[in-house]
Order: structure tokens, then C-alpha cells, then sequence
């Protein structure tokens, strides 16, 4: 359409961002690429250009189509479209690839066989499932672990190929094909779809259905996307399928933050956008809003080594700021410590809260050691990533209810919810039920109508089964009439679930509670039509994410891994355990050992420094980044070595924090077998014992000081001093920097 003459709210829309942004905003038809560095307002660039396609293009808000990847971030996009637009924005198709693709396959799913009432596999469903599939082919799940199978299945997806795809080329394959086709007749038995499902599903549905697929053609006049560096293969197709007949497609990302390799995002996705269209249109983000030019500059010695990376530097108004904080601990209890004395000193000094601060690792394993600290000292903190609400047992209860009543061909769901209460039905007839639903192919509502005709259900069992048919049956005659949260207090009270949590206990008292946050969520959808809100809300129970939960006006410290932090911002960020196998994370070294060809260009080790921009970026104010010279992990208690990520920062760029050892620069030999992997000629020589009992030292953050003890170990030589100005120190010989 032709655009008229701005109007007053397009001028006001355009005013708030610089030019690079504005020119984002306004580009018309045609393919669009932003490269947005962190921080640069991507998110107001993306929701920005919706309003003016909307104010000043007059395309029809339900003619858009924007994709995230979070539902956190897309109900923030629609928030802010609405404070642009108003109601206009109410018919928006703003959503997670995800969520969009439910909404889609519920109106499609009939033209490709599945049926619109399909229920949505979480991690815990796919397990149990493939559980099943390892019973059924008599496989070892100790020989063939699950999380492997998953993964492989998932990645498979990801990449649009079926079991009859796999290639053969050994056992392992092999296994993999007959696990993921036998995966695959569990969900359709059960009427199921996984999260991976969902793409690829609609990709099949585009693909072959030529009708379906110029319908949402047409519906769809626009395409966004959100974050597309992290998209994979299926999301590219589903975008490009959509996208490629009006060529109108924005794309929004960053090749430096790209981190989710593993789950199967594709950088190639983003860097080569302009071979899929040639003629697009690139913009660069490049003025950073969050962070200090001291952080900025830091994060850009890290980042600007990696090959194949679309060249931008980050610049700021808030010229200076405080330089970046490199220390070095002893152990991980120290480094832990140090934290939490950095946050109390800084919390006095700077008036901040506790919920300015956050500790990031590259691993859950070393949260153990921070949590402990915290705790002993009445710290308060909120671990992102541990127990989560969702897997809680209570609340997978009731979830189970609600889609058992949604579709009674779950078989997963019935074998969770059929004994809670107890209800005196055992496995063995849990199975016979399952395995009679497989081969009759009828859902278990049918089934229980008379369950003494199933072969392998025993007499005492029929009586119960049935009595719970009747309270499904008593929950589903209210379907379509009691909004989400009301359904919710029909399976509580039906199945009696109040008196089968509250036992008396603290416990109990807390189940009920996360029940009650349950019921909560379900409110959201009650403005709904009934039948539709309970749709949306299972589709959302089932998509949501740890960063979803995440309350960002909540108080306390957060700990939170480097890949759960992006999109994600705090006053002051300590980045901790940065060291040789933790980060860069032992995979990458090995790929360089294996692959020496690949020195310099690790596909790896590309990810890992990404990382460590996505962590360094975070921080607005203050970056502090540790290590530490021994480490207890996994079990054990081994040396380490200080990142190659540190030593890619110069010394000007970096400061040590008061009382605390600075980060020593690794001696020569030292560097080379630890920092760079490569094999010596000859072996390192044994640690020699320079330092006795009672010998004077001087460090340069410590002072001076006498040397209490000296043990010499097989890598090292670790000293006990005590100085005079800051007591008791535990330092490694071969790097602290000490003269006698």
C-alpha cells in the first residue's frame, strides 16, 4: 500500500530513536536485515516498525506476523505495540515460533492427519515416552541413555528429517532411526505432538498442502523475526516458505550472541540472509543503551577474534565508567566469597539492592559453592535454572488432569494421574490399559467404559478404573462452560487433591500454594471463550521456559547460567569460574586437539567466546570477571588455569579489586600446554618449592607478609600466607605474583 503523509503518532513514534533506528523503522516492502548489537534496542526497533506498518502503511494488524523465541519477550513486544497503537494491536499474530505454530496446526492439523485436539509433549512427556519405547524393543536404557536418544531425536527435527532420514552409517544410527520411529507411533497413538513437532509439522503442512500454504501466505503480509541468529533449519524453511512469494521479511539479530548451537540454531541462518535475498536492505545497530564504554570496549576484545563474524563495535554516551574488575581466588569457595563481600561493600557504598547483582557460570554445577555463601551469610538469591515451578510434582498433577480431560487418547497423562489420588490401580493394569488403547487405537475413555474386557486387568482393578471414568467424565461435562481457573477448582475438588497435598506437613501447605499460583495463571486466559481459553492456557503451561518465570522485580542475587541470562540485564555482573574447561568449556579444547586444522577457527570455540560476550554484555554498570587457581568439581579437586578470554582483554582495560589477588598472567611453557592445548616437545618439569616457613614476601595487592607454610603437590606449589595488612591468604607459587 502507499504510505500518506505521517501522522502526528507516526512523528512522535519516529522521534524516540536515532537515525540508524528510524531508517530500520521506515524501510518499505522488501527484505529487511538489523544486525543489533546487545543492548542496542532491538526490541524497540522491531515492535516500533510493527506500529508504523500499522499507523503509517495501513496494513492490517492481523496481515503481520512477528516471532520470538521467548514468551517473555513476546508478550513485552505486544505490550509495547499496544502503548503505540492501541487497539489495533489486539488482532496481532505476535507470538514464540512455538505458540504460533499451535495456533496454525489447531485450524490445520486435520489436512495432515493429526487431530486438533493434540496435546504438547514437555521434556518429562518425551522421556516417559521413550521410556516405553525401550521397554517395547527390549533396549538397555544404560547402553542407550535417554537424554542421548532426546537429544538426537531433537536435533534430527531441528533439521527436518524423519526416522526414514537418518543416515546409516553404524549401530548407534540404527538404534537412533528405530527409537525415533517408534517415538513417533507413541505420539500419534496418544494424539501428542513434542515442541519439535510443531515446525516441522507446519513445514510438512506448507509443503504439501499448496492450498494451506497461499492461504497464510496471504494472511501473513509481513513477516518479523526476533532474534534470528538462534533460528534452525525447520525455523529458516518455515520463515523463507512463508516469506518468500512478497518478500516482505524483517530480520532482527546478532551473529555475536549466537549460543544455542546445541539445541540447533544455525548462525549460517543470519550470515547468509543476503544470498537467500540478495536485495535486502541491512541496517547496523551499533549505540549500545545498557552498558558503560568500559564494558563495551572489554566485550570487543573478546568477541572481535572470532572468523566470519559481521564486523560492528558498540559505542555509548556514558563515556568511561568503571574499568573491569579481574581477580583470581583460590578456590571456588573463596571466589564465592569474594562475591558476596563485593555485594554487601557495594550494596553500603552504592545503595544498591539485592537484586542489582548477579553471579553468571558457565555451568549449574558451580551454583553448589555460591548458594552455600549466600545462604550462611543471609544473603538472599534466586537460583534460575534449578527445581523448576513446572516440574514440580503437584503442579504436573494437575496439568496431567487437565489434559486428560483435553484429550482422553494421553495415554502419558492417564498412567501419571490414575493413582492420585491412589485409587488402588497398579501398574500392571496401567499397562494392559495402554498397551489395549496401542492396538485397538481407541482413546481410554472408550476403554473404561467396561476395562474387565482388557486383557491383563485384573477384577479388583475394574471397580476403580471406573470410578475414575466417572470423575473425568464429571471434569469433562463442565468443558466449555467453567472458564480455566474454575475447571481448575472442579479437578481439585472432584479428584479430591486438597486433601491428597495438605498432609499436615509445610510441604503439603507448599503444594497446595504452587496450586493456588497455578490457578492464578489460568486466570489470565478466563476472559476467554471457555473451550478457547483452556486451549491457550495448556498450549502456554506447555511452552513456557525458565526465563519465562523469571520475575525481574523480584529481590535477591540472581544465579543464572550464561546461556539463560541473554535478554536478560543487571547493574553489576560478576562472571565467574573463567578458566581453561569451564570457559571456554572442555568440549571446545577437545575439538582443537582432535582438529588441529581447526586452531584459529574452532566452530567451538567461536561459540564459547560468544558466550562470553553474551555474559560481559549483561552488565551495565560494573563487570566483574574471576577465576580461580584450584576448583572442586564434578567430584573432584583439580588446578586451573585462567581463560584465554581474560588474556584476550589488554591489562589497560582491566583492574584489580581492592584486597584481592589480581589475575597472574600464565608463565611461558605454562601458557602453551594449558591455554593453547598443544603438545610440547618435551614434558613440563615438575613444580620446584621457592618459598619456606618463614620466609617475607611481597604481593602487589597484598602487601607484605610471611609465608606460614609450603606444600609442594604434583602441579604446584601452594603457599599459606599471612599478611600483614589483610591476613591469612592460600596463593598458588606458580602464579601468584610474590617476590621474597
Amino acid at each position: 500500500m502507499v504510505a500518506e503523509s505521517p501522522q502526528p503518532e507516526v512523528e512522535a513514534l519516529l522521534a524516540r530513536l536515532n537515525p540508524p533506528q528510524q531508517e530500520a523503522v521506515t524501510h518499505g516492502d522488501g527484505p529487511l536485515l538489523i544486525f543489533a548489537g546487545a543492548g542496542s534496542g532491538k526490541t524497540r526497533v522491531l515492535t516500533a516498525r510493527i506500529a508504523y506498518l500499522i499507523a503509517s502503511r495501513r496494513v492490517w494488524p492481523d496481515r503481520l506476523l512477528a516471532v520470538t523465541f521467548t514468551n517473555k519477550a513476546a508478550r513485552e513486544m505486544r505490550s509495547r505495540v499496544e502503548s503505540l497503537v492501541g487497539e489495533r494491536a489486539e488482532k496481532m499474530w505476535v507470538g514464540t515460533f512455538h505458540s504460533t505454530a499451535v495456533k496454525i496446526l489447531r485450524r490445520e492439523a486435520q489436512r495432515i492427519g493429526i487431530v486438533p485436539s493434540f496435546v504438547i509433549f514437555d521434556d518429562d512427556d518425551t522421556r516417559a515416552a521413550l521410556r516405553r519405547v525401550l521397554d517395547e524393543l527390549r533396549l538397555d536404557p544404560k547402553r542407550y541413555p535417554i537424554g542421548a536418544l532426546s537429544h538426537g531425536i531433537s536435533q534430527a527435527k531441528s533439521e527436518l528429517r524423519r526416522p526414514e532420514d537418518i543416515p546409516n552409517r553404524s549401530y548407534q544410527d540404527e538404534i537412533l532411526r528405530r527409537v525415533y520411529e517408534s517415538y513417533q507411533e507413541v505420539l500419534r497413538r496418544s494424539g501428542g505432538l513434542d515442541f519439535d513437532d510443531l515446525i516441522m509439522k507446519l513445514v510438512e503442512l506448507y509443503s504439501t498442502d499448496a492450498e494451506a500454504l497461499a492461504k497464510w501466505r496471504d494472511r501473513f503480509r509481513h513477516v518479523l523475526v526476533d532474534e534470528y541468529q538462534d533460528t534452525n533449519r525447520a525455523q529458516y524453511v518455515l520463515v523463507n516458505l512463508l516469506a518468500s512469494e512478497h518478500r516482505n521479511v524483517a530480520v532482527v539479530g546478532d551473529d555475536d550472541q549466537s549460543i544455542y548451537r546445541f539445541r540447533g540454531a544455525d548462525i549460517r541462518n543470519i550470515l547468509d540472509f543476503r544470498k537467500d535475498y540478495p536485495d535486502a536492505h541491512v541496517v547496523h545497530l551499533e549505540q549500545n543503551y545498557r552498558s558503560s564504554q568500559a564494558i563495551l570496549d572489554a566485550a570487543y576484545s573478546v568477541i572481535r577474534s572470532n572468523p566470519e563474524r559481521a564486523e560492528k563495535r558498540l559505542w555509548t554516551d556514558r563515556a568511561g565508567g568503571e574499568k573491569v574488575m579481574a581477580t583470581q581466588a583460590y578456590n571456588e569457595v573463596e571466589e564465592a566469597e569474594f562475591v558476596a563481600d563485593e555485594i554487601e561493600r557495594l550494596r553500603k557504598t552504592e545503595t544498591r539492592g539485592y537484586s542489582d547483582f548477579a553471579a553468571l557460570y558457565r555451568t549449574n554445577a558451580q551454583s553448589r559453592a555460591f548458594e552455600d555463601v549466600l545462604a550462611r551469610r543471609r544473603i538472599p538469591y534466586r537460583l534460575v535454572g534449578g527445581i523448576r515451578f513446572w516440574e514440580r510434582r503437584e503442579v504436573k498433577d494437575l496439568v496431567a488432569y487437565m489434559r486428560f480431560c483435553f484429550n482422553p487418547r494421553d495415554a502419558l497423562s492417564f498412567s501419571r494421574i490414575v493413582s492420585v489420588p491412589s485409587r488402588k490401580i497398579g501398574n500392571v493394569t496401567v499397562d494392559a490399559v495402554n498397551s489395549f488403547a496401542r492396538d485397538s487405537e481407541a482413546d481410554i475413555m472408550a476403554i473404561l467404559v467396561d476395562p474387565g474386557r482388557v486383557p491383563g486387568v485384573p477384577k479388583t482393578a475394574v471397580a476403580p478404573l471406573q470410578g475414575f471414568r466417572a470423575q473425568i467424565e464429571s471434569v469433562r461435562a463442565t468443558m466449555g462452560v467453567l472458564r480455566p481457573s474454575e475447571l481448575i477448582d472442579q479437578v481439585i475438588e472432584v479428584m479430591d487433591l486438597r486433601r491428597h497435598y495438605l498432609d499436615g506437613t509445610p510441604q503439603g501447605e507448599a503444594r497446595m500454594e504452587n496450586l493456588n499460583e497455578l490457578r492464578g495463571l489460568a486466570e489470565s486466559f478466563d476472559d476467554r471463550d471457555p473451550a478457547q481459553g483452556l486451549e491457550d492456557f495448556l498450549a502456554e503451561v506447555a511452552l513456557v521456559s525458565d526465563v519465562d518465570a523469571y520475575d525481574e522485580n523480584g529481590e535477591g542475587v540472581t544465579l543464572i547460567t550464561l546461556h539463560m541470562v541473554k535478554g536478560l540485564e543487571f547493574p553489576v555482573v560478576f562472571m565467574v569460574g573463567m578458566e581453561e574447561g569451564l570457559l571456554p568449556h572442555q568440549r571446545a579444547l577437545d575439538e582443537r586437539e582432535e582438529n588441529p586444522s581447526l586452531v584459529g577457527a574452532s566452530t567451538e570455540m567461536a561459540e564459547e567466546r560468544r558466550l562470553a560476550y553474551v555474559g560481559m554484555t549483561r552488565a551495565k554498570d560494573r563487570l566483574y570477571l574471576s577465576c580461580a587457581f584450584r576448583r572442586h568439581l564434578y567430584g573432584r579437586s583439580q588446578p586451573a588455569f585462567p581463560s584465554r578470554f581474560l588474556t584476550d582483554i589488554p591489562q589497560s582495560m582491566l583492574a584489580a579489586p581492592r584486597g584481592s589477588a589480581p589475575v597472574a598472567p600464565p608463565r611461558q611453557g605454562y601458557k602453551e600446554r594449558y591455554l593453547e592445548r598443544q603438545v610440547e616437545a618435551a614434558p613440563a618439569p615438575p613444580p620446584v618449592q621457592r618459598f619456606a616457613s618463614g620466609d617475607r614476601v611481597s604481593h602487589p595487592a597484598f602487601g607484605a607478609g610471611t609465608v606460614v607454610k609450603s606444600t609442594l603437590t604434583r602441579t604446584d606449589e601452594e603457599l599459606v600466607i599471612k599478611f600483614d595488612k589483610v591476613g591469612l591468604k592460600i596463593l598458588s607459587g606458580m602464579l601468584a605474583p610474590l617476590t621474597k
